[in-house]
């Protein structure tokens, strides 16, 4: 299989000053200090996209991906390093580039169509296919600074893949459309893939790297962390935003581990075998409860909401929480049907009788979805004091959709008849659900299915 992208240890600098007064000084040569620090936007980063190949890259905010995109296709120079790239490119980067705001839709069709390199009688062929994808109406017709952000991405995306690229390069630009036409721009991505299109793509959609990538690569602080089959390359991103992360020996000794087991029971490794293999490795000799997460705040590797809703009258509080996987991880990442842990702390500062704790998950919308609390579940908790402390754990399958959910979490209670909130945190915190297969609504129920014939 030859090679559709060629990254080779590419390095991005950028200059920072304090004062622009400091910028121009060092430019006309006026000092002989360096009056700016440098910044490593990427260091030293190197992969390969093999053609037909689909690829994901991943990492935290700020880590370089975009950066890394911009520099294969040529709208920045890398400081050092090469990339060579074979076929021809569609890339859909950041909203609005490559558009002039003040021309039509139609105008900017055929504006880049001329700088893909197609003629006028090629972008009027491909014109109806644009436009039927993009289902944006006589908006077409119209300056594109009157479009909503949701018809600019529209037509944008439409331009991108109805050009018939060798090698297409999104990053991001699918959040913005709305459900029914992200589903639309899988399904021709798919389609496209299938039809052996080189696919790389930057995303924060776990489920859509899990479903639909051959490779991932791990970016983290400009630095390639790692690259290989999506499940693996996921498993140690949770790591990594869980502030567990100590380097590659740990996922080179996983691997190790996990293919030697593979050949001895003739069988290959699949990407879930690849997680539990890597997610329950540890050093020899150490009970598992020893290699969790349980040194210092839990809450330090959560996704915390920095506008949370905070409320009740004092006489409790949660002080700490989190979300552990299967292996006592704390992450804000969960497989669907994975067994996970929702832990609270809590401590008294007066005397309560019979104090609840609880647990809801909530949509974007601020639905309930599903939720629980000690007393539903029948494991009351006796009167407490002040100074005393309280850890509650819930633990349960995770048979949610994959997507995005809200966690509020409370300790409330009952006095003289009358319901009490002692401590709520409202939509603390954010969890990712990550799926390869989603079913109807937010649930799934996970049936067995079977089909047979009957023959008359």
């Amino acid at each position: 299989m030859s090679k559709a992208i060629e990254v080779r240890d590419v390095t991005k600098i950028y200059r920072l000053y304090e004062k622009n007064t400091d910028r121009l000084k060092e430019s006309l040569g006026l000092t002989k200090k360096n009056l700016h620090r440098d910044f490593y936007a990427l260091r030293g980063v190197s992969f390969d996209v093999e053609r037909g190949q689909s690829v994901g890259i991943i990492g935290t905010n700020g880590s370089g991906k975009s950066t890394v995109l911009k520099i294969i296709t040529g709208v920045l120079t890398p400081s050092s390093g090469t990339v060579s790239v074979n076929g021809t490119v569609s890339a859909l980067l950041e909203l609005g580039a490559g558009f002039n705001m003040e021309y039509t839709g139609i105008e900017n069709i055929y504006m880049n169509g001329t700088m893909m390199g197609f003629t006028k009688a090629e972008m009027d062929r491909k014109l109806e296919d644009i436009l039927k994808f993009a289902d944006i109406g006589d908006f077409v017709y119209q300056p594109v600074r009157s479009y909503s952000s949701g018809m600019f991405v529209r037509l944008a995306f439409a331009l991108a893949i109805n050009v018939d690229p060798e090698i297409l390069i999104v990053d991001e630009a699918l959040s913005v459309g709305d459900i029914f036409f992200q589903a639309k721009c899988y399904q021709h991505m798919d389609k496209l893939r299938k039809n052996g299109t080189t696919i790389l793509m930057v995303t924060h959609d776990m489920s859509s790297v899990l479903k639909y990538c051959d490779k991932a690569v791990l970016l983290n602080d400009g630095e390639k962390v790692s690259e290989g089959k999506p499940g693996e390359i996921i498993d140690l991103y949770k790591r990594i935003l869980a502030g567990q992360y100590d380097g590659t020996e740990a996922m080179q000794e996983s691997r190790e581990e996990l293919t030697d087991s593979a050949e001895d029971s003739g069988r290959k490794p699949s990407a879930e075998a690849v997680s539990e293999t890597y997610a329950g490795s540890r050093p020899e000799g150490r009970d598992s409860a020893e290699c969790k997460n349980t040194s210092g705040p839990m809450k330090t590797g959560m996704t915390i909401n920095p506008n949370v809703n905070e409320y009740g009258n004092g006489k409790a509080e949660i002080y700490d929480f989190g979300i552990l996987d299967k292996d006592g991880r704390v992450t804000s990442l969960i497989l669907k049907g994975e067994r996970f842990t929702i832990r609270e702390r809590i401590r008294f500062k007066a005397h309560i009788e019979a104090p609840i704790f609880t647990y809801t998950f909530r949509d974007k919308k601020g639905n309930d979805l599903t939720g629980t609390n000690t007393l539903f579940e029948g494991t009351p908790v006796e009167s407490v004091g002040p100074g005393d402390e309280y850890e509650v754990e819930f633990t349960q399958n995770m048979d949610l959709q994959g997507g995005e959910y809200l966690i509020s979490m409370s300790c409330t209670g009952f006095e003289q008849g009358e319901h009490v909130v002692y401590h709520r945190l409202y939509n603390l915190l954010n969890l990712t659900v990550i799926s390869n297969k989603n079913t109807v609504g937010v649930y799934d129920m996970n049936s067995d299915v079977r089909i047979r014939k009957n023959n008359e």
